[in-house]
């Protein structure tokens, strides 16, 4: 998906737009971050979880969050700036393990769903009858996070008969892709973005009435962001999704898959834009105004489930440090 150009000023109260540099050296700090584990590590955890199943396979996670915890100091100091805003409180060592094991089990119970392992897991929904209503009408975008589990959208698939695609960037964790991948009882069905083609193909799915998940909280390159209040801040959120959906025509819903503890998910599909019937001059602040409704969706959930978000990197940088007026 390549960006359009950066967005104006517009009148929307808490919404500051900004222009994304377009130097390298300013790309978005997840996409600098090296990617961590050798692939043949990678690939015997992968094999321990797989043979000696899931209950034995969460022992292998107790000395990577360890690991984390003392040889992973900015991850730790952007974690905890997350936690302290999240929690509405310091964060404190406990809180810290806490998230980075929430972290390490939807990894591996991602490989277990890739697997064909998803007995293991139990698995409520709601909201699906919005996504079968989709489906039968021009299909939809589901915007997520890097929260939970996107994975477990596999399980919903399944289960309702339902044809979705996750459109994402692979290049910042091609070894695990790869060892998940080895591992999946049937290949993924993925976009990859930042191709040329990216936009015919989640088109050409959509028009068949099926629904295409996209990770709506990181920016890829110099595609414009909006800063808008999140977590008692203004941070940037890129624009380029719901460009897209407005492009496209299409209506958005809000997904999350949120790991509770045990072998328990909770997936939550809601109503969030819908720019079939749009005028071209209301368009650019229909678009704002549906990343300020998605980022407030995403506080609801960081507040709740607050061990669920996995962006470890300084989030707000770039935006508005300032809190915004109530």
């Amino acid at each position: 998906m390549s960006p359009r150009a950066g967005s104006r000023s517009l009148p929307m109260a808490g919404a500051r737009p900004r222009r994304a540099p377009a130097t390298e050296r300013h790309r978005p700090e997840w996409r600098r971050q090296p990617e961590r584990g050798h692939p043949a590590l990678l690939g015997f955890m992968a094999a321990i979880s797989l043979k000696l199943g899931r209950r034995i396979g969460r022992l292998l996670l107790h000395p990577i969050a360890l690991w984390y915890l003392l040889f992973a100091p900015r991850v730790q100091a952007c974690l905890t700036s997350y936690l302290d805003r999240a929690l509405g409180r310091r964060a404190r060592l406990s809180d810290r393990r806490r998230h980075l094991m929430s972290f390490a089990a939807t990894i591996q119970d991602r490989l277990y769903l890739m697997a064909g392992r998803d007995d293991w897991l139990e698995v409520s929904v709601q909201g699906a009858e919005l996504v079968r209503a989709a489906a039968t009408d021009g299909g939809a975008l589901l915007f997520g996070a890097h929260m939970g589990s996107f994975e477990v959208l596999r399980v919903i698939g399944r289960r309702e008969g339902l044809s979705v695609a996750m459109a994402m960037y692979e290049e910042n964790a091609r070894k695990l892709h790869g060892v998940l991948s080895a591992a999946a009882a049937e290949p993924p069905q993925i976009i990859a973005v930042g191709q040329v083609d990216s936009v015919l193909k989640i088109r050409a799915r959509l028009e068949q009435g099926g629904c295409v998940g996209i990770l709506a909280d990181r920016r890829f390159d110099t595609e414009p962001t909006v800063s808008v209040p999140f977590l008692g801040a203004l941070a940037p959120f890129p624009t380029q999704p719901m460009r897209l959906a407005a492009l496209l025509g299409r209506r958005v819903l809000f997904m999350v898959g949120l790991y509770q503890g045990g072998n328990r998910y909770q997936v939550a599909f809601e109503p969030l834009a819908d720019f079939g019937a749009t005028p071209p001059e209301w368009r650019e602040r229909e678009i704002v105004a549906a990343v300020a409704r998605y980022a407030a969706r995403l506080e609801h959930y960081c507040r709740s489930d607050p061990y669920n978000w996995f962006n470890f990197y300084d989030f707000w940088a770039g935006g508005d440090a300032r809190a915004p007026a109530p």
